[in-house]
């Protein structure tokens, strides 16, 4: 038997190892110096620079319902282990190959957090600093290291708290219910449904279905266990797919469930009866999902199995070691970490030096109304509208001062029909200063100040005046029970408002999103974007109440609003 001597152009080299290691060292200071000191330029809710108290801060505060952020990191950094700890398959010989992306990967996160901070989306920073991580670790360890890191990287991605999971829950929600009571029904039981409440005919129970059971607040942390269970499962990514695919129906199919178990326990033993079950089937709506998942990956093994390990891992290894690749001899592969290293260390100096200029530079923008003489409020409301209205201020809140940034503006006035003195309407305007976060989606103070949406739809306004200047708005259908002597009263009131800047008028909160992303990012324009709201009883009828909001804009939108041409 022979033996013949190690290529020396692929020979190991521990020092080139470490000089490559050190590197990437160098390179990820300099990232999480751009991360930590100008990692979040939105300080209205969080006032800190840094993106990694920004985010770790989310998995603190139970507001932001991702709790789940510290198992995810965990379970993140043991696939980090575990695939490290995989025997290496095919040519074993190290890797003195090119290290340009891993500097790809990194100075494209570094111009993806950029993005990010000029539109204020800490979201976006969280995603480019996993993205810088997996260059850094690409750096250090080469191609090994670049893939075992890649799903435990995307797998932190289910920490990031995602505010459209709001929307979306609203309706689930809906569909939760509507299935929920039609089961119920169905068995012979007598439910009413009002809006997002189940009540029994007879009154014995009455449950409001909020958020929390239309199990959005659940499904990221129950599609993070889906994905991970396909991920040990199945090396085939079409298989981890349909296990993640699976989630959402078993999702929506538990909650189903957890209602109609409510609604059945409340029946035999009422009110309380109904309680217990809520709070036992918040469990079941766990093992409902888990054993789907379970029962979905074992369809799949018999059904769809896999080829065998061993020859798909032959298979690979040629194809990603072919005899005819060219490597790097290791002083080479040296001098190139050098080089990426000092490319990242002087692209994350200069990005910071833009940041900086950034955050500090004068305001640019346009005002969506019509400013009072303090260049920070909207102008002030008419206290009169004919004869029929008076307008009386309405004072902001001390919790209202305290959460947004002292650069908000408000004008409000509860407008008050002489004649029908329960006919009020509520006008306010709330401008935002330059931080984003000074206005965000009215449902969420809605429902904190007790009141349940029902529904949503469009409507459209008239600009008084000019017949081309017509706009739509948002309008919520909102309720709440007031107790009264004879027991408790359902109100029901109609909610509409828009968002509107220099340019438009726009009904939605994505609308007004993607406008202020693409003016802060494309233009480095931050516009005082004013968010305003009509709401009033709507006991009536609809057809009442939009007639009040409507005479209430004709009184006073020349004074705050300009005219746009109407959208078509």
């Amino acid at each position: 038997m022979t033996s013949s001597a190690p290529d020396p152009a692929v020979a190991p080299d521990p020092a080139s190892a470490a000089r490559r290691g050190w590197m990437a060292l160098a390179g990820g200071a300099a990232g999480f110096a751009v991360f930590q000191c100008f990692g979040n330029a939105n300080h209205g809710y969080i006032d800190t620079s840094s993106l990694f108290y920004w985010w770790v801060y989310q998995w603190i505060n139970p507001g932001s319902e991702t709790q789940h952020g510290w198992l995810i990191v965990a379970v993140s950094g043991w696939l980090l282990w575990r695939n490290l700890s995989k025997p290496e398959t095919g040519d074993r010989r190290p890797e003195t190959g090119t290290v340009w992306p891993a500097v790809a990967a990194m100075v494209g996160a570094l111009a993806l957090h950029a993005v990010g901070f000029a539109a204020q989306q800490a979201r976006v920073s969280i995603v480019a600093l996993l993205l810088f991580a997996w260059g850094v670790g690409r750096l250090a360890g080469g191609r090994r290291w670049g893939a075992a890191a890649v799903f435990p990287l995307g797998f932190l991605g289910f920490a990031i708290p995602l505010n459209v999971l709001d929307s979306l829950g609203f309706w689930l929600r809906m569909g939760v219910i509507e299935a929920s009571a039609g089961l119920a029904q169905a068995c012979g039981i007598g439910v009413l449904r009002s809006g997002t409440q189940l009540l029994a005919p007879d009154g014995r129970y009455s449950y409001d279905v909020a958020a929390a059971c239309s199990g959005v607040r659940s499904l990221s942390a129950l599609a993070a266990l889906a994905l991970l269970a396909g991920y040990l499962n199945f090396r085939s990514w079409a298989r981890r797919a349909l296990v993640l695919l699976a989630c959402f129906p078993l999702v929506y199919l538990g909650n189903v469930a957890r209602i109609a178990a409510i609604v059945f326990a409340a029946q035999l033993g009422g009110q309380k009866w109904g309680e217990r079950a809520h709070e036992v089937m918040g469990f079941g709506v766990f093992a409902i999902v888990l054993g789907g998942v379970l029962a979905v990956v074992g369809a799949l093994r018999r059904w769809w199995p896999e080829e065998e390990r061993a020859d798909r891992g032959s298979r690979m290894a040629e194809r990603e070691n072919p005899k005819s690749e060219i490597r790097n001899p290791p002083s080479r592969a040296t001098a190139l970490a050098y080089a990426a290293a000092f490319f990242v260390v002087v692209c994350a100096a200069g990005e910071m030096v833009f940041l900086r200029w950034l955050e500090r530079a004068p305001p640019r923008g346009k005002v969506g109304v019509v400013l009072a003489a303090d260049g920070v409020n909207p102008a002030e409301l008419p206290a009169f509208i004919g004869t029929d209205w008076i307008g009386r201020r309405t004072a902001v809140t001390d919790v209202e001062r305290a959460i947004l940034p002292a650069d908000t503006g408000f004008s409000r006035r509860l407008y008050v029909n002489l004649a029908r003195p329960r006919s009020d309407v509520l006008l306010s305007i709330v401008l935002s200063g330059r931080d984003r976060t000074s206005i965000h989606r009215p449902e969420i103070c809605l429902v904190g100040q007790g009141w349940t949406i029902v529904d949503a739809a469009r409507q459209r306004f008239h600009f008084p005046g000019r017949n081309d200047a017509d706009f739509d708005a948002t309008m919520l259908r909102v309720r709440r029970e007031v107790a009264t002597p004879r027991g408790p009263v359902v109100v029901p009131q109609l909610v509409a408002y828009w968002f509107v800047n220099g340019d438009a008028v726009v009904a939605t909160h994505g609308e007004r999103f993607a406008r202020d992303a693409w003016n802060r990012v494309a233009h480095a324009r931050a516009d005082r974007w004013a968010y305003v709201l009509l709401q009033t009883d709507a006991t009536d009828g609809e057809a009442a109440a939009l007639a009040r909001m409507q005479a209430i804009l004709d009184g006073t939108l020349p004074a705050f609003q300009r005219a746009f041409p109407a959208a078509k």
